[in-house]
C-alpha cells in the first residue's frame, strides 16, 4: 500500500449549481478554511419531484439563496446528513422549514467533548428519520443507501447511489487531506474499520463534501489505511526516542504541517494511542488518557 496522493485542485463556482453527473449537481458554500478547504459542497440528487439535498451546509445566507435558486422548480423530499459538524448540517433546519422535507442521518451529535475541533459540533440537529446501516432512500430516480461509517464521528454515514455506483463520502474520505479524528467522539479503531469496510463495497467513485470527485477511490482508501499505519508507527518511534508526550510528538510528526494546524494533529495522535493502548501495544499510567498523560511503550516490548 502506498500514502494518499492528495488533489488540492478545484473550482468551487460559488452561487452556481455546477451539474457532475445525470443524476448529481453540486452547490459550494463560502466557508473556506483549513478544515472545510474550499468551502462544503452540498449535492442535489434527481431534478424535478422527489429531490435529495446532501450536507445543506453552514448557516448562512448566501449559500441558502444559491441552493434556493439551484432548486427552482423542485420539490425536495429528502434532506440527507453524513454529519453533525456545522459546516454540513445547520443548514438543514431552514431548508426543511421552507421545503417540508423530512432530515435523515444516523442521530443527534454523539460527542460530550467540550473542546471545539474543526468547525465545531451542531447539537440542535436531530433527525427526523433515523438511518441505519443499509437503510434505503429513494425518489423517482435515484435510490441511496446508507452506509454507517463512524470515526471521524460517531454519526457519520456515506450514501451510495446505486443508480450511478458512487459514493458520497462526507468527511470520511476527502481527496484533499485526511480527516481529524478527536476522541472521545473520534474513534481511530471505528474509522480503521470503516475505511476497510468501503474496501468490500463495489463504488470507486467517490464525492466528499469538500473538494474534487475522487475517481480511483479504492486506491485511495488504502492509501488512507497506509498512512494511517505510518502514523502509529512514527509514534512508536517517538516513544523509543525519548517522546513520552503528544506535545513533544507533535512537532516531530508534523513538522511540515503548518503550527495552526498541531492542535487538531494533537486529537489525531491521542486518537491513535488510544487505538494503540487497545492493542497493548502503548501503555499509559493515566486511567483515562489526555492531551497531557505520559505515554511508554510495554515492558513486553521495550
Amino acid at each position: 500500500m502506498t500514502s494518499p496522493i492528495f488533489d488540492r485542485t478545484f473550482n468551487p463556482h460559488y452561487g452556481e449549481a455546477v451539474t457532475l453527473s445525470p443524476l448529481i449537481r453540486r452547490v459550494v458554500a463560502p466557508n473556506a478554511s483549513a478544515f472545510t478547504f474550499y468551502g462544503t459542497g452540498t449535492y442535489i440528487l434527481g431534478k424535478g419531484q422527489n429531490v435529495a439535498v446532501i450536507d445543506p451546509g453552514p448557516l448562512r445566507d448566501d449559500h441558502y439563496q444559491a441552493l434556493t435558486l439551484a432548486l427552482t422548480g423542485d420539490t425536495v423530499s429528502a434532506i440527507l446528513i453524513t454529519h453533525t459538524h456545522m459546516d454540513h448540517s445547520p443548514l438543514a433546519a431552514r431548508l426543511k422549514a421552507d421545503t417540508g422535507a423530512a432530515s435523515y442521518g444516523f442521530g443527534p451529535h454523539g460527542g460530550n467533548d467540550a473542546v471545539q475541533v474543526e468547525e465545531g459540533a451542531d447539537r440542535d440537529f436531530t433527525p427526523d428519520i433515523i438511518l441505519k446501516d443499509g437503510d434505503l432512500v429513494s425518489g423517482d430516480a435515484w435510490t441511496v443507501e446508507a452506509v454507517h461509517t463512524p470515526g471521524h464521528t460517531s454519526n457519520h454515514l456515506c450514501f451510495a447511489l446505486r443508480e450511478e455506483n458512487v459514493l458520497f463520502s462526507g468527511d470520511h474520505v476527502m481527496g484533499w487531506s485526511t480527516c481529524v479524528i478527536s476522541p472521545p467522539d473520534g474513534d481511530m479503531a471505528a474509522y480503521m474499520t470503516s475505511l476497510r469496510k468501503l474496501l468490500e463495497r463495489p463504488e470507486d467513485v467517490y464525492y466528499p463534501t469538500h473538494g474534487n470527485p475522487i475517481t480511483n477511490a479504492k486506491q485511495h482508501v488504502e492509501g488512507f489505511i497506509a498512512h494511517r499505519q505510518d502514523r502509529e508507527a512514527q509514534i512508536l518511534t517517538c516513544l523509543k526516542s525519548g517522546l513520552q508526550t503528544i506535545g513533544d510528538m507533535v512537532p516531530a510528526m508534523y513538522r511540515d504541517v503548518p503550527e495552526k494546524l498541531h492542535p487538531a494533529a494533537a486529537r489525531s495522535v491521542l486518537a491513535h494511542l488510544l487505538h494503540m493502548m487497545a492493542q497493548d501495544v502503548v501503555a499509559c499510567s493515566d486511567a483515562n488518557p489526555t492531551l497531557r498523560s505520559r505515554f511508554f511503550l510495554p515492558a513486553s516490548s521495550s
